[in-house]
C-alpha cells in the first residue's frame, strides 16, 4: 500500500516537473507564435445558368438549365464539351441535370474532337453514340442541335462519327442535313393534307415538374401559310392544354393587334387581355416566355417589346443564356 502511494507521488512529481519545463521553454507572448493559415475564398458570382435541352418524363425534349463555372474566358469548344458532358448518360457533368430530366446521348460515348470556325461547329463522336434505340435517335439529334445552338456564336453543327460525317440515322434511316440548325425541328408534329406549301412553326408550351414550370418546344408542320407571328399567338391562345400536359396560360381572348420588326427588334401590340393584373400592368412570366421563346425560334431577333394600349409593358432581351 505504501509502495503504491510512493509510486503515485513520484509520478505526480515527474508530471508536474514536465509541465513546468514546457511552460518555461514555450514563449508566453502569443505574438511569437507563428501559425500558418490557409484562407480559401469562394467567389459567389462564378456560376452561370446555361440553356440545355434534355429528355423529360413525357419523352419530350424540353428546355431547362444547368449551372456551370463562369465561362467568360472559355472558348466555344470548351463550352460545347462542358454541355455535352452533361448530355451523355454517365457523363462527367450528368449530376448537374435537374430532377425530372435525363441525359439522352448513350453511355460510354466519347467526344473525339470539337472545332469551331466561322459560326459552324464540328463535333466528332465515338461510334457509341449510335448505340441508341430507334425511337430516341431523332430526339438525340434534336437535343444536341438545340442545346449547342443556344450558344450565341453557334449557327450550325456538323456531326461526325469517328471521322465520318453523319448523314443518316442508322436505325430509322432518316436523312440528316449536312449542317444542322434549329430548322431541323424538335418534338415534331405533322398535320398536313398536302406536300405543297408545308410550313414549320415552333411553339413553346409550359409543363410542370416538382412545382416548377419549364418550357417544351413543339415544331408543327402544317399547310397553314398565314403569318407566323399570328399563328404563334393564335395557337397559344387557342387551347389551355396541348397534347400531354403541355399548357398555355395565354388568355383565349388575347388578340395581336399589330407587330413590326426593325433592327432585330420586334414590337408586339396586344389588347388588354394579355395583362394578368390590370392595376399593375403585369404579364404572367409563363405567358411572356412562351411568346418570347416561340418568336425567337422562328425569327432572327434580339429583343421583343410587349405593348398594350400603346404603352410598353414588358421587354425581353435575348442573350447567350
Amino acid at each position: 500500500m505504501l509502495k503504491r502511494i510512493s509510486i503515485r507521488k513520484i509520478t505526480l512529481a515527474t508530471f508536474t516537473l514536465l509541465v513546468l519545463t514546457l511552460m518555461y521553454l514555450l514563449p508566453n507572448d502569443t505574438k511569437d507564435l507563428k501559425v500558418e493559415q490557409t484562407e480559401q475564398y469562394v467567389d459567389l458570382d462564378t456560376t452561370n445558368l446555361h440553356e440545355i435541352y434534355l429528355l423529360d418524363k413525357n419523352n419530350y425534349i424540353a428546355r431547362t438549365t444547368i449551372s456551370y463555372v463562369n465561362s467568360d474566358n472559355k472558348s466555344i469548344e470548351e463550352k460545347v464539351k462542358e454541355l455535352l458532358d452533361a448530355m451523355i448518360i454517365g457523363g462527367k457533368k450528368e449530376s448537374l441535370i435537374p430532377n425530372g430530366f435525363k441525359a439522352i446521348i448513350p453511355v460510354d460515348t466519347r467526344i473525339l474532337g470539337v472545332t469551331f470556325n466561322d459560326g459552324t461547329l464540328k463535333i466528332d463522336f465515338s461510334k457509341d453514340i449510335l448505340d441508341i434505340n430507334q425511337e430516341y435517335e431523332e430526339k438525340m439529334i434534336e437535343s444536341i442541335c438545340y442545346t449547342l445552338t443556344s450558344i450565341k456564336e453557334v449557327k450550325g453543327i456538323l456531326i461526325y462519327v469517328e471521322g465520318e460525317l453523319l448523314t443518316e440515322l442508322p436505325k430509322s434511316k432518316k436523312f440528316l442535313p449536312t449542317i444542322l440548325d434549329r430548322s431541323f425541328g424538335i418534338n415534331k408534329v405533322f398535320n398536313i393534307t398536302s406536300l405543297k406549301d408545308v410550313e414549320p412553326v415552333t411553339i413553346y408550351y409550359v409543363n410542370k415538374c416538382n412545382d416548377n414550370y419549364y418550357y417544351v418546344p413543339v415544331t408543327k408542320y402544317t399547310n397553314n401559310t398565314d403569318d407566323k407571328v399570328k399563328v404563334i399567338i393564335e395557337e397559344l391562345a387557342g387551347t389551355p392544354t396541348y397534347e400531354n400536359n403541355l399548357m398555355s396560360f395565354l388568355n383565349s381572348n388575347t388578340e395581336l393587334i399589330n407587330y413590326e420588326i426593325k433592327d432585330k427588334q420586334m414590337k408586339l401590340e396586344f389588347n388588354n387581355y394579355l395583362i394578368d393584373d390590370i392595376d399593375k400592368m403585369n404579364i404572367l412570366e409563363e405567358v411572356k416566355y412562351t411568346i418570347s421563346l416561340s418568336i425567337k425560334d422562328n425569327f432572327d431577333i434580339d429583343e421583343i417589346l410587349f405593348y398594350v394600349d400603346n404603352e410598353e409593358i414588358e421587354k425581353t432581351v435575348f442573350s447567350e443564356q
